[in-house]
């Protein structure tokens, strides 16, 4: 064995080592159903900040994401702005779903819309949702890990196999511990997730030589574009540093010119992904905490500072270094799936020990989100379906059974969709983030809007997951006249558009009654005294909502395409300054900043994700309902 399987090995047996350690931890600590789904209501401040983070970016942010940089150039790298825009979502919703979590213990998301809205059918969409989400981003998860074993190895452990070795180490710790094991996990893969980004940005540079050499062979590769008349934008600018307009009219079966990511569709591909902390996995998320402290730590500092500069400097530094590194001779081609396996493998002469531990930060990063989704999905099928219909006295021994039973079942659901499928699996993980993002509507409605009604928020919610799947990839398998992403928006985009249309008029024709509306407006009192923004601060409220507007539509949306030339020629880069920098890059720090000061300006001070000590909460609870 050379020394670098050797690192490799060893890492990785030492890391699934910690995995397993967790699981057992776990299991003696789980003595009921509350303590397996939930982790007992019990994890602190710095395991949730951790945990989320780790929850919130998969393996796509450390594999697939500078692969999908170095193919569609800066445009693409927009796409960064989820390290606010997933937490964006939850400064909405995650501390109201806390309180009513508390209140009411409720352990799964279905029991929380079955109780606000009423029937059976709002249950059965949140379980199908959670299922839409859980098993094609795990299966995104499996394949990735597996196909970087392979590339790591040498070829000496397939894909397959590295898939059902992955696929079994989670399933072991996370059917052992449930949400606790799990968190306790994520604590670790959340540093190794940003660690290894880090190394690799650096690994980049330390090849090409120099930060001036890296800015200078990406102004020589926009030179080549230029002079080849390839990859243009409708401006004549090179795609790599330059969006190609705010939307685009494509015909269908035909490409948008200079690529697909224009303004509204960088912008609608952040829904998606504000699909993630939509989803009702995290619900579960807000339920298990002790307190609602974390929140805002998390929101603000981990995932939007922290991984924000992270992945506006270190992933695009990947991303874009890569075809330096080809143009340099040290690579002879490269492709968005092998990047960074290619960039752990430069180091397998001169530092084999660091080819192991990326290797681990990889697998961290890839087992991160699909464990947090294996757990929460089979609380749901446990408690949603299997104790609510089938068997309502079901102890709390064999609750957790169940719960074990279905964790294997959609791991192995996940990894025979991974090796029966290949292409269809990447658009299946696109469709994932969009179903997530359709919680929207249901979740406005539990806990700010009493008018949503029940039949609003089914036909909504029915018409916004069909329009995702008519409208994205998913969509090539069955040609659809208006083609994928039609006008350049992401199926997340028309999903939400649907959804709302039939959220709204739903709502209005088919109103709920004035007794359950009543007893609607009593919760909503309860949460905006309790999680509302206090009334000194409410004259704030349109300000804060103009800032976000602004940061959306001009940060990454259409009015994005300001940035590509506002502060140099993307077409020459002799006037790129500072540091080198083409326009589009400095235009996306300077939002990126901006992000993170509208962030903090709603969590911290609007007081969105303020802190709420349990005893006001059961003060207040006791005062709504005595």
């Amino acid at each position: 064995m050379d020394s670098k399987l050797y690192w490799l090995f060893s890492f990785v047996g030492l890391y699934w080592t910690y995995c397993i350690f967790w699981g057992i931890k776990g299991a003696l600590s789980s003595k009921t159903s509350e303590d397996y789904f939930v982790a007992g209501r019990s994890i602190g401040t710095w395991v949730f900040v951790l945990a989320a983070t780790a929850t919130s970016f998969s393996g796509w942010t450390f594999v697939g994401h500078p692969g999908k940089i170095l193919t569609d150039g800066l445009p693409y790298a927009f796409a960064s702005f989820y390290a606010l825009t997933i937490p964006f979502t939850g400064v909405l919703f995650l501390r109201r779903q806390w309180v009513l979590g508390r209140v009411f213990n409720y352990i799964t998301p279905g029991e929380m819309y079955s109780d606000y809205y009423g029937g059976k059918v709002i249950g059965w969409l949140t379980v199908l949702v959670a299922f839409l989400f859980s098993v094609p981003y795990l299966g995104i998860q499996l394949r990735a890990s597996g196909s970087l074993f392979n590339v790591l190895t040498d070829g000496l452990i397939s894909t397959n196999a590295g898939m059902i070795l992955l696929s079994a180490v989670v399933v072991i710790y996370v059917a052992s511990g449930g949400l606790k094991s799990v968190a306790y996990v994520d604590c670790a893969q959340a540093v190794l997730l940003a660690l290894g980004i880090i190394i690799l940005g650096i690994i980049t540079i330390s090849w090409i030589g120099s930060w001036s050499l890296f800015t200078q062979g990406i102004g020589d590769l926009v030179k080549n574009d230029i002079m080849l008349g390839k990859r243009l934008t409708i401006d004549g600018f090179s795609n790599r540093v330059s969006m190609p307009g705010s939307i685009q009219l494509v015909a269908s079966g035909s490409k948008a010119t200079g690529g697909i990511w224009t303004g509204m569709m960088c912008m609608t591909y952040m829904f998606a992904l504000m699909g993630i902390q939509s989803s009702p996995a995290f619900s579960m998320w807000a339920y298990a905490n002790k307190t609602s402290i974390p929140f805002r730590w998390q929101q603000v500092i981990a995932s939007s500072l922290v991984i924000g500069i992270i992945l506006f400097t270190f992933t695009i530094i990947q991303g874009m270094g890569a075809e330096v590194l080809v143009l340099n001779g040290v690579f002879k081609n490269i492709s968005d799936s092998n990047l960074v396996p290619n960039l752990i493998n430069l180091m397998s002469e001169t530092s084999p020990w660091l080819v192991g531990l990326l290797a681990v930060c990889a697998l961290a990063a890839m087992q991160s989100t699909g464990a947090a989704y294996m757990s929460t999905f089979s609380a749901m099928i446990t408690k949603d379906i299997y104790k609510k219909y089938y068997n309502r006295n079901a102890s709390e021994s064999l609750q957790k059974l169940i719960g074990r039973i279905f964790v294997a079942i959609i791991a192995i659901a996940a990894l025979v969709v991974a090796i029966i499928s290949t292409d269809a699996l990447v658009m299946l993980g696109g469709l994932a983030v969009a179903y997530g993002f359709q919680m929207y509507p249901a979740l406005i409605g539990n806990l700010y809007c009493s008018w949503i009604s029940r039949k609003g928020v089914i036909l909504g919610l029915i018409s916004g997951l069909l329009a995702v799947t008519l409208t994205d990839k998913m969509s090539g398998l069955f040609p659809l006249p208006w083609g994928t992403y039609p006008l350049t928006i992401h199926s997340a985009g028309w999903g939400i558009f649907f959804n709302a249309i039939f959220t709204i008029a739903g709502s209005y024709f088919f109103p709920d009654n004035e007794d359950i509306i009543k007893v609607r407006k009593k919760k909503h009192a309860f949460l905006k005294e309790i999680a509302g923004v206090p009334n000194e601060k409410r004259k704030l409220i349109p300000f804060a909502w103009a800032i976000v507007f602004i940061w959306f539509l001009f940060g990454f949306g259409p009015f994005a395409t300001i940035g590509n030339s506002i502060f140099s020629n993307p077409n020459d880069p002799l006037t790129w300054h500072p540091f080198g920098l083409p326009s589009l890059w400095v235009w996306q720090l300077c939002f990126l900043f901006f992000g993170i000061f509208v962030m903090w300006f709603l969590a911290f001070y609007m007081e969105l994700s303020k802190p709420i000590t349990t005893n006001n909460v059961e003060n207040l609870f006791k005062k709504y309902y005595k």
